[in-house]
């Protein structure tokens, strides 16, 4: 559900993206205060992605693997107009979902998935998503990650997805420095502490996605900065103009 997300068979690469420089782990008061200043900036963070129910939402975040989730509602909302549900899914098809989806990268493949997972909704589960992770990680075209997703936001489990973003921010700050995602999502689980587990997920999410930016950090705007042990933080001066090839 966020905007960069591990591609299949990357994780050395994200590692290395993420993990340079190494950075000392953050003490356990520090863990706390970095999330309650992210709670206090964004005291009711919420999911980017736009969905009305548990299937809704498992098709978004299958269909947001390598894609924003802007692009992902912008295709979603005929889609979803047409066809909110397992069996009318199935019945629109996999020609017509893959026109609705065509502008998201993958389409083709995600095209698929979506039928497919539809089916299988239908034959193993009377057309209900599943709660449970086993489960979940059975139909075509979810992962851990996808699960985790649909595990904390449609049903409430205390849940941490890693993509690229989370990844980024629990390395650079030394919140749950990790070689891959998931050992950072073990240490996330591990030092996080109860009473923000449940959000927990979208916050560092959304501070990787609008603040902690993977080319040039926008450290001077951001909440965490005294608690970040990141030694090469960005000034003023450093955001005042583009870095090549940046987004």
């Amino acid at each position: 559900m966020a905007t960069a997300r591990p591609r299949a068979g990357s994780k050395g690469r994200t590692a290395a993206k993420g993990a340079a420089p190494a950075v000392p782990p953050l003490s356990e008061g520090e863990v706390d205060e970095l999330y309650r200043r992210l709670a206090a900036a964004r005291p009711d963070p919420r999911s980017e992605l736009s969905f009305t129910d548990p299937y809704t939402l498992l098709v978004a975040v299958v269909l947001s693997a390598q894609a924003t989730d802007a692009s992902v509602n912008r295709a979603t909302r005929p889609l979803f107009a047409e066809a909110a549900t397992p069996a009318a899914m199935v019945a629109l098809g996999e020609e017509r979902v893959r026109q609705a989806i065509r502008t998201i990268g993958l389409f083709n493949t995600k095209a698929k998935n979506v039928i497919a997972l539809s089916r299988a909704l239908i034959a193993r589960h009377d057309g209900v998503v599943p709660r449970e992770r086993e489960a979940l990680q059975a139909l075509p075209g979810v992962g851990r990650k996808s699960a985790n997703v649909v595990l904390n936001v449609a049903f409430g489990e205390p849940t941490i997805a890693v993509d690229t973003h989370v990844f980024r921010v629990a390395n650079r700050t030394g919140l749950a420095p990790g070689a891959t995602p998931e050992a950072v999502e073990a240490g996330l689980l591990a030092r996080t502490p109860q009473r923000w587990l449940h959000n927990a997920h979208h916050w560092l999410i959304l501070h990787g996605r609008y603040i902690c930016l993977a080319r040039r950090p926008r450290c001077p705007d951001c909440v965490i900065r005294d608690v970040c042990h990141y030694p090469v933080k960005t000034q003023g001066a450093d955001l005042a103009a583009p870095a090549a090839g940046s987004v």
